[in-house]
């Protein structure tokens, strides 16, 4: 046998059986929905591996996961300077891949849970003299989803936070 032939003989079975091979095929219906609720469970560590994910999505590409969002919907993504888009981000993946799924109902209460996770852990991100007002506000937006499924905040919502984070502010700088 010659040296070329020896070389393209396993070269050619390769290229076959990597042609016969559909990366449709490679992820099934089962492992889409565990990839999807390794990342939408309440942890950080469930947040960091989506998150992670987000910012290399071709890496993901097989499994077709729907990664649209309008982060906040109609409510306020930085409220009061609180920065909620990616936490908005999330959960927006959460209901549209497990819609997609045809498995929203059986896993809304955890995404609305985990919303609220993220939410409190950016909060904890700040000062302590604002982080009430930050977690009123986590409270808030996570009972919109909770009991509405979009994330709805009132003006009143906004601006009683927005006192209260001044309040807090004004009594720190007092006391300093």
């Amino acid at each position: 046998m010659s040296r070329l032939r020896m070389l393209l003989v396993p070269a050619v079975a390769a290229i076959a059986v990597l042609a016969t091979a559909s990366p449709a095929a490679a992820v099934t219906t089962a492992e889409k929905l565990s990839v999807l609720s390794s990342w939408t469970q309440t942890s950080s560590t469930s947040y960091n591996a989506w998150n992670s994910a987000r910012q290399n999505q071709g890496a993901w590409s097989a499994y077709a996961f729907n990664w649209s969002t309008d982060y906040c919907s109609s409510s306020p993504d930085n409220p009061i300077g609180f920065d909620f888009k990616l936490s908005c981000y999330r959960h927006d993946f959460g209901y549209r891949n497990y819609k997609e799924m045809g498995q929203f109902s059986a896993n809304k209460a955890r995404l609305d849970s985990a919303f609220y996770e993220d939410l409190k852990r950016k909060c904890a991100t700040y000062n302590v003299v604002v982080r009430p007002a930050c977690y009123s506000l986590a409270w808030t937006y996570y009972q919109a989803v909770k009991n509405f499924g979009s994330v709805a905040v009132s003006k009143a919502d906004i601006a009683r936070a927005q006192r209260m984070k001044e309040s807090a502010l004004r009594a720190a700088a007092a006391e300093g």
